[in-house]
């Protein structure tokens, strides 16, 4: 089983961003690009990362193959749609509710 460490940190700047970088490379060692649009990365948790482990938002193998290639991954906050795809629908008719 292919199985890599990874740490998982949150952006500042962006709720719901995230980036995942192998627990033994050192932050400083990404893109400064990637930084300054991520902000200060704050340290969320490290976790054992195989290409079939079950991820909150996002493919297991699409994280655990962009961190091999890339170095990293980052996750994109939900679009608004799709938070919006977790409300209750409106009522069938507005004429019931006063």
């Amino acid at each position: 089983m292919n199985m890599i460490m990874v740490s998982a940190y949150k952006s500042p700047k962006k709720q719901e961003l995230f980036l995942f970088v192998p627990k033994e490379i050192a932050l400083d060692e990404l893109p400064n690009e990637l930084l300054v649009m991520f902000g200060e990365p704050s340290h969320v948790i490290d976790f054992e990362l195989t290409p079939e482990r079950k991820m909150a938002r996002g493919d297991g193998a699409t994280v655990y193959e962009a961190i091999i290639t890339k170095g990293y991954y980052m996750q994109m906050p939900p679009a608004e749609f799709e938070k919006m795809g977790n409300m209750t629908p409106p009522p069938e008719r507005l004429d019931n509710i006063f």
